[in-house]
């Protein structure tokens, strides 16, 4: 397979909070991996406070050949969702705590190699769904995982422990909650402890709610946990670790092009690993093959 097109003018948003390694030496390993490349680059790091006006700014007022989300699964969404629809590719340096998406589009977790493809890459389109008018590229949930999250960005502490020790905690009290969903291939009306509207196939924590899920398929999923007892937790666990969440007696997987969430019981919601607060009729709409990505050259089998 070709090689494709040299990226020559760069944009990279890096969040500065993300991961545990030191920003400015790796503002340095950027500079320089562009300067021996002889491309252009310009940095930005997000603040948390219009970061979608600065960056839409920066890509008005500059003809970058490729975005660069240096971050986790939020800044990705970020920079993503300001890319869909144009032809400007999005490309990822993971260094969140999960990366759930870089991981199903398997980019490289290691920053130096993730670097790298912005020299060595080939560029494809990936599928996005929206909701309510609020763009989702991985996963989008609502119920127990969705609180999880919330309660997760709500808190100081991050990585994976802090994410388990929340899940547990909320697990120990909740209770399923009521749903009715409509789609152009089936329905769906009752209680769920959880509700995924799937793009890709796993969480950041590498558990696969959607394992058979394509990501430029013109389909997305909704999968669907129901009320289950809780000594089936550890065995729903193990099955979604072993990519076997389908053969769950409680677990069922809408393949759709289109779907309307009733939230009858106004349960918390988040977008791609962040909150959002969404009227209780959800919308969902799949736009095909709508946002460019750096990913690895295949391997020629």
């Amino acid at each position: 397979m070709q090689q494709e097109k040299k990226l020559n003018n760069l944009l990279f948003v890096i969040n500065p909070i993300a991961g545990d390694i030191d920003k400015n030496e790796l503002e340095d390993e950027i500079k320089t991996s562009c300067a021996e490349h002889q491309l252009t680059c310009a940095i930005y790091r997000t603040t948390g406070e219009r970061d979608s006006e600065e960056i839409q700014q920066r890509i008005n007022e500059n003809n970058y050949d490729a975005v660069i989300a240096v971050g986790g699964d939020g800044t990705v969404s970020l920079v993503g969702a300001l890319l869909i629809g144009t032809h400007t590719p999005l490309g990822i340096i993971p260094l969140g705590s999960g990366n759930g998406l870089s991981k199903d589009l398997g980019i490289p977790q290691d920053t130096e190699e993730a670097l790298q493809l912005i020299h060595e890459h080939v560029v494809r389109s990936i599928d996005t769904i929206d909701l309510n008018g609020q763009p989702s590229i991985h996963l989008s949930d609502l119920g127990f995982n969705a609180l999880v999250v919330k309660r997760f960005c709500e808190g100081d502490r991050r990585g994976p422990g802090a994410y388990a020790w929340i899940a547990l905690q909320e697990y120990m009290n909740y209770e399923p909650k009521f749903y009715r969903i409509e789609t152009d291939t089936e329905n769906f009306e009752g209680e769920a402890f959880m509700v995924t509207i799937a793009n890709a196939n796993a969480f950041g924590s590498n558990a696969a709610i959607n394992p058979s899920g394509i990501l430029n398929d013109g389909r997305f999923e909704i999968c669907l946990i129901e009320p289950f007892p809780k000594a089936a937790a550890p065995g729903l666990l193990y099955r979604m670790y072993t990519d076997n969440i389908d053969g769950s007696v409680y677990t069922r997987r809408i393949s759709c092009h289109r779907a309307t969430v009733y939230n009858v019981d106004h349960e918390v919601v988040h977008i791609d690993g962040e909150p959002a607060e969404l009227r209780e009729e959800i919308n969902v709409t799949m736009h095909t093959k709508s946002l460019k990505v750096i990913l690895p050259i295949p391997e020629e089998s």
